[in-house]
């Protein structure tokens, strides 16, 4: 299925953190979620470049919490919020974030965020939910914005396709041209092969100790949300069939920025004693 071998979760993971702090290289960005970082050594960062494993998608959800050790209850409420099928912003789950403290208001206007992963799962009714009903529904150059229910009946439809791709970073997000944060996560791509769905994960930006856990259990449990909406959607009793059989397959992880803090090196370090 893939040239690289296909590890574990939890061993790729470990494996990940231990190649960041034995070859991460120091990167001052000069900014930081809008900060500049110029005189601040601990929002430096210590950075791998192109950071890429195949791991394991657990079959249940609590696997895929041992497996991966998120940051709970968080993790699964933020999940939930993202498949809610209702674009918030900002998320009801934001209070539960270990690392919230308030840090990201003045990338804030109006009390929403440039963005929410709910508004790119849904951005059909996102702009109407923003306070603008002219969005209502949503499109591009020449057509409607698809959403996670679009991926789903591609998939019910041509479970085969290779066209299963769920986008996150938007147009409106290129050049940062708003001056605020853009999505770290670029696409999730889906792919039915041989009774399994794998995933393939690019993300322009991990944090290692903040977001990285996390990155990869929501990956890993939007395979598994995707198999089990299949499993259940009416009128396709071939299809919900076929689904039946198929399991959760091989994430695809790609970071092409894999970094920690300065100030949050130690806590790599104690991670991997």
């Amino acid at each position: 299925m893939t040239s690289t071998a296909v590890m574990p979760a939890d061993e790729a993971i470990m494996h990940a953190l231990e190649v960041l702090f034995l070859h991460g290289k120091p990167v001052d960005a000069g900014h930081w979620q809008g900060v500049p970082t110029q005189g601040k050594p601990d929002l430096q960062t210590r950075e791998l470049l192109n950071l890429q494993f195949s791991c394991g998608i657990p079959a249940t959800p609590q696997q895929t919490i041992e497996a991966c050790m998120p940051n709970m209850p968080w993790a699964e409420e933020e999940f939930n919020e993202r498949v809610g099928r209702t674009p918030r912003n900002p998320h009801y789950s934001l209070q539960l974030w270990p690392w919230w403290h308030g840090q990201d208001v003045h990338t804030m206007e109006e009390g929403q965020f440039t963005h929410t992963y709910s508004e790119r799962f849904w951005p059909k009714r996102a702009g109407e939910f923003a306070g603008d009903k002219s969005c209502n529904p949503a499109y591009g150059v020449r057509y409607e914005y698809g959403d996670l229910d679009d991926v789903l009946a591609l998939l019910q439809k041509h479970p085969h396709t290779r066209q299963a791709t769920l986008p996150i970073f938007f147009p409106e997000d290129t050049g940062a041209v708003h001056g605020g944060r853009i999505p770290c996560t670029l696409h999730y791509h889906f792919m039915l092969r041989d009774d399994s769905l794998h995933m393939w994960y690019p993300i322009r930006s991990c944090d290692a100790i903040r977001h990285f856990r996390d990155d990869v259990y929501m990956a890993m449990r939007l395979c598994q949300w995707v198999i089990e909406q299949l499993r259940v959607r009416d009128n396709d009793y071939d299809a919900q069939e076929l689904w039946e059989g198929v399991a959760p397959g091989v994430l695809s992880f790609t970071a092409y920025s894999f970094h920690a803090h300065m100030g949050d090196w130690h806590l790599l370090e104690e991670g991997l004693a």
